[in-house]
């Protein structure tokens, strides 16, 4: 098979491996053998016409007017002209499918049905890639920059991936990349004719270095692969070594407690777009199902995490301590032993796959009974996984407290705790003067903290002439708090946000939790909690009572006995008068089901349930300054990197032409010929160095230096291939003759003006030059591949260094002793 034949199919075969990180993203998986077929033929046409041959431009014409073909064939074969030839109305069912496809991906859950859309997407994008990949890497012979379309079709997959075995479709797109590589450079180095080995020479005085044609020409093939192979360390280690941005709330993995034995920390999650999506699904799907001894299950809601934290950009849980979880947990704080408070006792069943960190529990939980490794936080009452725990088919029995105070005991209600109002309070300099007026207005009057909860409750609910409504844009900021104040139409983040801020302004404390409603019964008599149930309530401070339950989302869930009724008026010094507690038996264990068909299932969870990965998810502030500078910084080391060649020359043309100083090595990767002075040490080593410039300003400049001339003959080349004028022409004889004094002469006499001479040469060499080797010489200088043979020099001496010291060579020779080959024939 010819080299280019080779190179073809590397080309195509690196772009499916890379496509191949797309699989986890849509199910079924059957477009990449449809893919993978069109990409065949595409690649096939390039390969005929590159055979016949075409000029470049047209092969890639040829291909992708092929590629619009098949494509026309796939997904517009009812619309295009004798079902092949794409007319107006073949590109308008293209326009309508690529709306639809984006519409698709910003809808569906991860695995995403393989929608028409989806599918033109997926294949369209994997032929436009091999399109170009094969442009680049066998009709325009430069594989190297064909990484970076494989790099963008891999990082569209891993932006849009939550979690996974990321890590192996990197390793497989990498592969591809360097099989794509090595096949580059085996077709390069065939046309030379056979490989020879052999031992290197030493470096040329004249050619300052260069190896010379009859060294070892396998030394590149090893340099490649030593490269390709660093290269893909560094990119694996580098996105471990930054900060990850988090993904969806629904059903992701997270990063809960830290495994230390003391405990750990738990961080932020922000639910409004995850939570919002899992309210716009088109069908509901179960998250668990539970069965309790509750008399009524209106008030089972099941709480994952409280969001106490208000920054002026979002509502986040505070990072606190997690330990070990108890049995039982802990008394509730701040209830207060004549309050009824029944106990009650559940058994929960969570979905296959419902995956996420945080456990819904019953509020407030008393004793939890699940296996696995589970950490409890104490100030939410909350228990989060730990090292990799999730909910995802977890059964666990709950048994905790269903408090029912009264209107009474609440409005007498004694003063929390300073600590806790403090902490609970807390309202940013950010947050509009309009949230602290309105709150004031819609309370006037009331007579206690309760009386003011009631009535904020009341007017989200029901006075205030605010509407429900899933679609609007998701926000729990301060401006968000005050548009919607403005606007009022949200859903339930936005009234459950605005309630707790508004409260805080009143001096009550308050936070929110997030979690599920009750759900629906079922035939058999157990509850089933689904997607649609995924709900977020204010929850308020009353001394006496603990943190107690608001609803003030219109059409939701249901809102509390003891917020119903007109609250009477009173002080807050009388304690709350006993009440009999109830208690009732568990019933038996549920059975879980599993309704949502997969074309169903929207992004950030899908069907999932409504709590967000840990570790630090996105705010409406933006990403943490933290990761915007790390960013910033890799952006710049990546931007800076095709720069390096050129200030590489820059720095080493300086030191050569006006630097005098140095100890032992000009510093750019060469040593100085054999018996004469040190570079740096006189007036000799400079006339070399000058010499060693000329001779990298010609190679730059596409000459490639020869070590078998004399250096006259070598200025005479670069005179004669450069197109130098006169006066050019005379400064490069001048240098040669500079350096035929030194290394030959007796007595040198010193030359002047040398430096002067090499530029004037080099402007020469700029001048006679068309543009496109002008901007190679001085972006990609092709004398910079010195620094890669100085680096191999290096490597080789550490090696041999090491060898020596650790024996290799000695344990080397016992092995072919202790088993030597057996010769053929």
């Amino acid at each position: 098979m010819s080299g280019r034949g080779r190179l073809t199919i590397c080309a195509a075969l690196a772009t499916l491996l890379a496509a191949g990180s797309l699989l986890p993203l849509v199910e079924p998986t059957g477009w990449i053998l449809q893919a993978a077929f069109l990409l065949a033929v595409v690649s096939g046409v390039g390969a005929l016409t590159r055979r016949v041959p075409l000029a470049r431009p047209l092969t890639i014409a040829a291909q992708a007017l092929v590629a619009l073909l098949l494509l026309t064939v796939a997904f517009a074969r009812g619309q295009a002209v004798a079902g092949v030839l794409p007319g107006p109305d073949a590109f308008q069912e293209f326009g309508q499918l690529l709306a639809e496809g984006a519409d698709d991906v910003g809808q569906y859950a991860i695995p995403a049905p393989v929608t028409g859309g989806i599918r033109l997407l997926l294949i369209g994008g994997v032929l436009v890639i091999g399109l170009t990949v094969d442009a680049l890497a066998v009709t325009y012979r430069s594989a190297a920059p064909a990484g970076l379309p494989l790099l963008a079709l891999y990082s569209v997959a891993a932006g849009l991936s939550q979690g996974g075995a990321r890590w192996l479709w990197f390793l497989l797109a990498a592969g591809g990349y360097l099989l794509l590589l090595l096949a580059e450079g085996r077709d390069r180095l065939s046309q030379w004719g056979r490989v020879f080995g052999g031992a290197p020479r030493g470096p040329s005085r004249l050619g300052a270095g260069l190896e010379p044609a009859g060294g070892r020409p396998g030394a590149p093939v090893r340099s490649g692969r030593r490269i390709g192979a660093v290269a893909l360390g560094i990119a694996l280690v580098v996105p471990a070594a930054l900060p990850s941005l988090g993904g969806g709330l629904l059903g992701g993995q997270g990063r809960g407690a830290d495994t230390g034995p003391g405990g750990g920390t738990i961080s932020a999650v922000n639910p409004l777009v995850s939570l919002q999506n899992s309210l716009n699904q088109p069908e509901d799907r179960e998250v668990l199902s539970y069965r309790t001894s509750a008399d009524s299950t209106q008030d089972m809601y099941l709480r994952i995490v409280a969001l106490d934290h208000f920054d002026g950009s979002s509502w986040k849980p505070s990072e606190r301590r997690v330990g070990d979880v108890p049995s039982p947990l802990p008394a509730p704080q701040g209830l207060a032993p004549g309050v009824r408070a029944g106990t009650v006792r559940t058994n929960l069943v969570a979905a296959d796959w419902y995956k996420q960190n945080w456990l819904p529990l019953p509020y407030p939980a008393t004793e939890v009974r699940i296996g696995g490794r589970w950490r409890y936080e104490p100030e939410g009452r909350t228990l989060v996984g730990d090292r990799g725990q999730t909910t995802r088919g977890a059964k666990y029995q709950v048994s905790s407290l269903l408090v029912e105070p009264t209107a009474e005991q609440l409005a007498r209600s004694g003063p929390p705790p300073a600590e806790l109002v403090e902490e609970y309070t807390k309202v940013p300099d950010s947050l509009p003067d309009v949230v602290g007026r309105k709150a004031r207005a819609v309370t006037s009057g009331a007579s206690n903290p309760y009386e003011k909860a009631v009535r904020l409750q009341d007017w989200f609910a029901s006075k205030g002439g605010f509407t429900y409504d899933t679609q609007v844009a998701a926000g729990s900021g301060s401006e968000a708090i005050a548009r919607f104040l403005k606007q009022k139409q949200g859903f339930c983040v936005h009234f459950s946000f605005s309630m707790a801020a508004m409260a805080r302004t009143l001096g009550i404390p308050s936070r929110v939790a997030v979690g599920f409603t009750p759900g629906s019964s079922g035939a058999d008599g157990s509850m089933s909690v689904g997607l649609k149930d995924a709900h977020a309530w204010p929850e308020l401070y009353f001394q006496g009572i603990g943190w107690t339950r608001f609803e003030p989302t219109p059409t939701r869930g249901t809102v509390p006995d003891y917020a119903i009724e007109e609250a009477p008026s009173g002080g807050a010094s009388e304690p709350a008068e006993p009440q009999p507690s109830t208690t009732s038996a568990p019933s038996a264990a549920p059975t879980p089901s599993d309704s949502c068909p997969p074309e169903k299932r929207k992004l950030d969870g899908g069907c999932g349930a409504p709590v967000q990965q840990t570790g630090g998810g996105p705010t409406d502030r933006g990403l943490p300054l933290g990761t915007i500078l790390s960013t910033t910084v890799l952006g710049l080391l990546v931007l800076a990197l095709p720069a390096l060649p050129l200030l590489w020359r820059v720095r080493v043309r300086r030191r050569r032409l006006s630097e005098p100083g140095g100890s032992g090595s000009d510093r750019d990767g060469h040593s100085g010929p054999a018996g004469s002075p040190g570079p740096g040490s006189g007036p000799g080593e400079r006339t070399l160095a000058a010499w060693r410039e000329l001779i990298d300003s010609g190679w730059d400049y596409g000459i490639v230096p020869d070590d078998s001339q004399t250096p006259r003959q070598a200025s005479a080349r670069i005179a004669r291939q450069g197109g130098l004028d006169t006066a050019a022409t005379e400064s490069a004889h001048r240098v040669a003759a500079a350096v035929e004094q030194v290394l030959y002469a007796p007595a040198p006499r010193p030359a002047t003006g040398l430096a002067a001479d090499v530029r004037h040469v080099r402007d020469g060499l700029h001048s006679a030059a068309g543009r496109s080797t002008r901007l190679r010489a001085l972006l990609a200088p092709r004398s910079a591949a010195r620094v890669a043979w100085a680096f191999s020099r290096w490597r080789s001496a550490q090696v041999a260094r090491w060898s020596a010291r650790w024996g290799v060579d000695r344990w080397a020779e016992t092995l072919r002793r202790a088993f030597p080959r057996r010769r053929r024939g």
